[in-house]
């Protein structure tokens, strides 16, 4: 399983993509912290609710196109793996498969995140009109496996500092963080649209943390990595961005399809 300075290896090199795209990034990742158990929207050391747009700034031909059949480079599939992806054709593509919890933040797409309720983080795309809920606390998953799975979610504190902005330090400071999700319970589906697979046994992990560039653009990176003992020799790994949007008025939500 990732550790927390795995993650954090890949969101600096994730960085780095974006500074010299767009901007010097003004903070840095917090250090230290460990997960805190539950949690709520009232202990939210973060705001990540509103508008954001996915800003592709690497993998365009694997994430703005649809590859050709067979294109699985940088994906560490083994044998079975290969075989599944091999069996996808263009008549497959635009098929939910690739909207499942192991791709979606991948994809280009809008999301909107909002509070369902004070323990529940809902996550909705344009992009094949997707909903994901982020559950905080100890509910029990349920027994069906669904495109979205189960998520649990944790907020990871970290003290007052140089981070978010430079202020605080010291006990009694300010305190900041990023939010962790589990995600279980998945059915089948496709880390690229052309049907490059992960398993109903896959793990999701993901870590989002919000940033804020010299110019006052405010940023959220997801980092995530799929654990599947089925069709991946190792993990894999990606960092995707998104900058935040005023308003709706961009939304345009788009099906995708079930067969």
């Amino acid at each position: 399983m990732t550790t927390r300075c795995q993650f954090r290896a890949v969101l600096k090199s994730a960085l780095v993509v974006v500074a010299l795209a767009l901007t010097t990034l003004s903070a840095q990742t917090p250090q230290g912290g460990e997960p805190q158990p539950g949690g709520s929207q009232a202990a939210a050391p973060i705001d990540l609710t509103g508008y954001w747009v996915s800003v592709v700034n690497e993998d365009w031909r694997w994430r703005m196109l649809t590859p050709p059949k067979g294109d699985y480079a940088s994906v560490p599939l083994n044998d079975e793996g290969r075989k599944v992806a091999d069996g996808w054709t263009p008549a497959m593509d635009g098929r939910c498969e690739a909207y499942g919890a192991g791709g979606l933040m991948r994809m280009p797409t809008r999301v909107h995140i909002t509070w369902q309720n004070e323990s529940t983080l809902k996550i909705e795309t344009d992009a094949g009109t997707q909903t994901r809920l982020l559950h905080f606390g100890d509910a029990q998953p349920p027994a069906a496996r669904s495109l979205q799975g189960y998520s649990t979610a944790s907020w990871e504190f970290a003290g007052g500092g140089g981070a978010r902005g430079g202020r605080g330090g010291g006990r009694g400071g300010p305190r900041f963080g990023a939010l962790k999700v589990v995600t279980t319970q998945l059915r089948q589906g496709w880390l690229r649209k052309n049907g490059v697979p992960y398993s109903e046994n896959s793990i999701v992990t993901e870590f989002y943390d919000r940033f804020r560039s010299t110019n006052g653009e405010e940023w959220f990176f997801v980092t995530t990595a799929v654990n599947d003992p089925k069709f991946l020799q190792q993990e894999f790994v990606t960092s995707s961005h998104f900058k935040k949007e005023a308003d709706g008025s961009k939304w345009a939500p788009s099906t995708c399809k079930t067969t």
